[in-house]
Formats: structure tokens, sequence, C-alpha cells
């Protein structure tokens, strides 16, 4: 059984919850996908780190429609924060990763419309098997000899540690093994730590706006 390859549609199907029956996609999970596209790239050897910015190394064709986007986006632009890019254009990355799933046959996409007036859309996986397998894989670099972790599942559990996808690390487990994940974040690259900076942000600025509108 595969899974895909890219780390945002892996996060992507991580946020499938078995008791609901869907994908959770709550406001900061566009910003994981897109600091998980990111990391796609630095892991690549596409972008690097250069003091705290991003820097465009190669340019040549990911495969992806996605990541390659992403990449001219990048080498059209000066070198700027990671957090910058995180932020920009998150929804359209996350609707990208989406369609690109939903033509794989990954996911079906459902349209519920118990009134009239508002639909709501549903993401279901088509099988679940998928889920399991790269739960596994989170599970194994959080338990088994961190020597034999690769780069790639490294930062997947530090992505999905910082975007806070409780479907696969549910706050208690993330508190019992912060010190491995701590590890895991250095070994996956600077878009997991500034994703954290990002949502704390966002909760800030929430909370400063119901202070204000209370």
């Amino acid at each position: 059984m595969d899974v895909p390859r890219s780390l945002p549609a892996q996060l992507y199907l991580l946020s499938y919850d078995f008791r609901k029956q869907r994908v959770i996609t709550r406001t900061r999970f566009p910003y994981l996908l897109r600091a998980a596209a990111l990391t796609d790239l630095l892991l690549d050897g596409r972008i690097a780190d250069d003091r705290g910015k991003v820097r465009v190394v190669r340019d040549e064709s990911f495969g992806d429609p996605m990541l390659d986007g992403l990449l001219r986006q990048l080498a059209a632009s000066r070198p700027r924060t990671w957090q910058h890019w995180i932020g920009k254009d998150h929804r359209a990355t996350a609707q990208a990763v989406r369609d690109e799933l939903e033509t794989g046959r990954w996911i079906r996409v459902e349209l519920n419309q118990p009134f009239l007036i508002f639909n709501r859309t549903y993401v279901r996986v088509r099988d679940t098997r998928v889920v399991k397998r790269l739960s596994s894989q989170v599970s194994t670099a959080l338990t088994g000899p961190i020597s034999r972790v690769g780069a790639r599942d490294a930062a997947l559990v530090a992505l999905a540690a910082a975007g806070e996808v409780g479907t696969v690390l549910p706050r208690a487990k993330r508190t019992a093994y912060k010190q491995r994940i701590n590890q895991l974040t250095d070994q996956g690259g600077p878009a997991a730590p500034e994703l954290r900076k990002v949502i704390r942000q966002l909760r800030a600025a929430s909370m400063a706006a119901a202070s204000a509108g209370g």
C-alpha cells in the first residue's frame, strides 16, 4: 500500500478523524500545509535557509504541480522570511493539496446540504489504511531509535506537532514526547519552529480581537 510522497499530502491525510470520519481542518491547517510544502523543497535541495530567509538554490521542476508553483513563486521573489512564506497564499496551497489528493483518488470531497442556504464540504479518506500507515510512521519516529529516523519522518513529526494535528499528536502525546519532538524538529528544518510562531501569533490576534469585541 503506497502513501503520497509529499509532506503536505501526508499531513492532510493524517488530519483524518476516524471517529468523525472526515478530515479536520482548522484555521491553522492551511499554514501547516504551506510549511510542509516549504519543507519538501528544503529536503529536496531546492531551497535553503539563508540567515532566517528562504533562498532558492535549484529551480528545476519538482514534478509536483503545487510544489513547482511554490518554487516558481519563491524564485521570482527576493529572499524573505520563513514566516512570510508560510503565511503567503496558504489557502491556495491547501486547496491545491486537496485537489491533487482528490484527483489521485486518495480522498473524496462531499457537499453536505442540511439546509438550502448553507452548504458544508466534508473530506473523506477513501482508504483509511493509508492514514494508519502514516500514523505508524509517526509512532516509530517517536519511539524507535532516533538514529534510524530519516529527515522526512523527522519533519513529518515536527510539522504535525507544530501544527497541533490532534488526530495523530494530541496535546497529551505532544507533552509526553516533548523531548523527542524537539530532537526531531532540529532535524526537520526551520519551517516547523516558524510555523509554531505563526500559530502563536494567530492565537494572540484572535484573543485580542475577542477581547476588543467583548
